[in-house]
């Protein structure tokens, strides 16, 4: 029986070569490191440090300070090949959408009530009420975007409902190329479900900042069109959808001035960890077993587990011995 390739996936087969030598070799073993050697398969030092640029690249192995390659688990890797085949045919799909004209298809079928202002006059303040229609108008704005998109968070929170609507939208923006810029309140830097989201953006190349001063919620497209909420207090009310160029512009100002005023999104290895995180970690000196470690913090496995994992992550450790060493080399601990 031949064995399963990995080219479904989209990997060559010189990259999943070297991903399954790396699997076989020992845990232990420091002479995986690629680059200065030569692959059995008969690549040159060159191609296998290519190759090895590349499993790193598509989340199949990750270097350690010293340079040496380490496999991501299976399961793991396979789950990353599977997002980079499905974010490629996302974008295929969305480029063939645009070229189409689908939607303006679509949405002509809606423009069929006789106009009730004068020909030619457009509609360059327009009223959304209710969050389904704003969002409705959101999903519009943002696909069509070609060059910016500019967001502020008076809250700093994002919830996980929020975030789940969001990342398509967002990731879908990003995708195309088009500049992303997002304000956010200060409370953002004490959200751990925040901060995980807001990172995963700024990887995909979202520009981020955390604001100290009091933020206006606005929305703007290519600096062309603008959301702004009916009632600051009440925006699920609905919100204004503003084309008027002068409108737009000053809002843009407005924006540009906050934005000047903001500090850069913190790296998640700037970040210092919580109380909880910092029990966690010292926990990994004393608890042989996940187990007791939890019972000992009073939080189940597996809340106990996904913060390890992260804390590990952060750290760049690979094992929970190492991460607690780092810890307290940072001064966590």
């Amino acid at each position: 029986m031949s064995q399963p390739r990995l080219e479904l996936l989209g990997i060559t087969g010189d990259e999943e070569a070297l991903y399954r030598r790396l699997l076989r070799q020992s845990v232990g073993d420091d002479h995986d490191q690629v680059a200065g050697t030569t692959d059995r398969t008969g690549t040159t030092d060159g191609t296998a440090a290519r190759t090895a640029d590349r499993l790193v690249e598509l989340g199949l192995a990750t270097r350690n300070r010293t340079g040496v390659l380490r496999p991501v688990a299976p399961a793991r890797a396979v789950e990353h090949l599977i997002d980079n085949r499905l974010d490629a045919l996302r974008e295929e799909l969305d480029d063939a959408v645009r070229t189409s004209g689908v939607v303006e298809s679509l949405q002509q079928e809606r423009r069929t009530a006789p106009a009730r202002r004068p020909p030619g006059e457009a509609h360059v303040i327009q009223q959304i009420e209710g969050m389904d229609a704003v969002r409705a108008v959101i999903d519009e704005l943002t696909f069509f975007a070609r060059s910016e998109s500019l967001t502020t968070n008076p809250t700093g929170i994002i919830s996980r409902e929020s975030a789940d609507f969001s990342r398509p939208v967002d990731l879908r923006v990003l995708r195309r190329g088009v500049r992303m810029r997002t304000l956010m309140a200060a409370p953002a830097l004490d959200d751990r479900a925040t901060l995980t989201y807001l990172h995963e953006l700024a990887g995909k190349g979202a520009e981020i900042r955390i604001s100290h001063q009091p933020l206006e919620r606005m929305i703007i497209c290519d600096r062309s069109a603008a959301l702004t909420p009916l009632d600051r207090a009440h925006t699920a009310k609905g919100a204004l959808l503003i084309r008027e160029p002068g409108l737009v512009a000053t809002l843009v100002a407005l924006f540009d001035r906050m934005w000047a005023m903001a500090q850069e999104l913190p790296t998640p290895d700037d970040e210092p960890p919580t109380e909880i995180e910092r029990r966690i970690l010292r926990s990994l000196y004393t608890a042989d077993k996940d187990e007791s470690g939890a019972r000992d913090l009073g939080i189940s496995v597996r809340t106990y587990r996904k913060h390890v994992a992260s804390l590990m992550a952060r750290l760049r450790a690979t094992n929970r011995f190492q991460a607690a060493l780092l810890a307290q080399e940072r001064g966590w601990l």
